[in-house]
């Protein structure tokens, strides 16, 4: 099972490492095996999140998912995606860009920075959405029950969550503002980019995650149906219409996980310039990283983790909010890498033994019931 799920990233890995030590020598190497640690770390939230929607797809959509998704991912997010940022935010063209990055790394690496408020105000705001209607949703199942519980009947105002989420956008705005007023001002504009970013962050969410959860909610509504469809189906003859309309479904909540991939992989190429400037390692490194993180949602799917460990998803949740603030904060300060990963780990570990005293005492509790029914017969 584990060799099945993970022989993609052990091969990718090996071609991975044995490309840099060709690129660079064991430097290289070394690198690129300490990013995709990073990588590794600082997505494992991501990996947990992309499981809970992965386990609504079908076997097709899960290995799109694993094929074209991871290619998006990494020639995409890790390698596509930081040349794309030079490209707009210095006005060059894509060839350009692209030797740029490979001839002046220093210059590259220097672009990539400026465009940092941007890109972060972006993934924050995406990540802040999916961290607010997560807590603002009253859940049958509830971790910390002392602030879930208030906060789901907070949830009941419309747009709550977009409310509070432009509020802490609109701060960090004003902030990054004032302190680029307070030395020189050589940054304001940046503020009004900071501002776009954020709503372009906000609007991307409501639009695609409105359109996976539209078609998730009519594929349900499908499945409801789905004895009467078939007996009807049975009795005349006829083939089912519903394929379609699960294909959407699935089509929509890829593309929202790919939106979702994409907002998390901003920490991962932003935190990997701390390492390298080297376009060509960070890929390796990133997309090393992001295969094992793939693998590990497809892991969780089969293996119906999500579903024994009940408090996972609210442990990634609040991993999630927690680097959607921390993208906020960097766009005016800097936070150690090791920071956003280790903040991620505690609090999913942390769900991971709530999870396991949780079952624990519900098999203590089944065993006495078990007992108490054994002696209620013998008397």
């Amino acid at each position: 099972m584990v060799l099945k799920t993970f022989g993609w990233s052990f091969a990718v890995t090996a071609l991975g490492l044995v490309a840099a030590f060709l690129f660079g020598g064991w430097t290289a190497f070394g690198i690129v095996a300490i990013l995709s640690i990073l990588e590794i770390s600082l997505s494992f939230d991501n990996a947990v999140v992309n499981a809970g929607i992965l386990k609504k797809m079908n076997a097709f959509w899960q290995k799109i998912f694993l094929t074209i998704g991871i290619l998006i991912a990494v020639f995409g997010m890790r390698l596509v995606f930081p040349v794309v940022i030079v490209a707009v935010s210095a006005q060059l063209g894509p060839i350009e860009a692209v030797d740029l990055a490979l001839s002046d790394k220093d210059r590259y690496q220097e672009l990539v920075t400026d465009a940092h408020p941007a890109i972060a105000a972006f993934g924050g705001m995406f990540l802040l959405m999916i961290f607010l209607d997560f807590i603002f949703e009253d859940r049958e199942i509830k971790w910390l029950s002392w602030l879930e519980r208030p906060l789901a009947k907070l949830g009941k105002v419309d747009m709550l969550s977009v409310c509070i989420a432009l509020i802490i956008l609109l701060i960090s705005a004003m902030t990054f503002a004032a302190h680029a007023h307070q030395h020189g001002g050589a940054h304001v504009d940046k503020a009004e980019t900071v501002l776009l970013a954020g709503i372009a962050g906000l609007i991307t969410y409501m639009i695609v995650g409105g359109l996976s959860g539209y078609f998730e909610d009519k594929l349900e509504e499908e499945e409801e149906h789905e004895h009467e469809e078939e007996e009807k189906a049975a009795r005349e003859g006829k083939p089912k219409s519903a394929i379609a309309l699960a294909g959407k479904a699935a089509f929509f909540m890829f593309l929202y996980l790919e939106v979702l991939d994409a907002s998390f992989s901003f920490d991962g190429v932003i935190g990997a310039f701390a390492i390298t400037n080297d376009i060509v390692l960070m890929a390796l490194g990133l997309g090393i990283g992001a295969m094992y993180v793939r693998s590990l949602t497809v892991y969780l799917v089969r293996q119906g983790t999500l579903d024994d460990y009940v408090y996972l998803e609210h442990g990634a949740h609040y991993a999630i909010g927690a680097l959607a603030m921390i993208l906020l904060v960097t766009i005016q300060y800097e936070i150690n890498e090791i920071i956003t990963g280790l903040i991620g780990v505690v609090l999913i570990g942390a769900s991971f033994w709530s999870s396991v005293r949780r079952n624990k005492r519900l098999a203590e509790a089944e065993g006495q019931a078990d007992d108490k029914t054994e002696v209620a017969s013998g008397v």
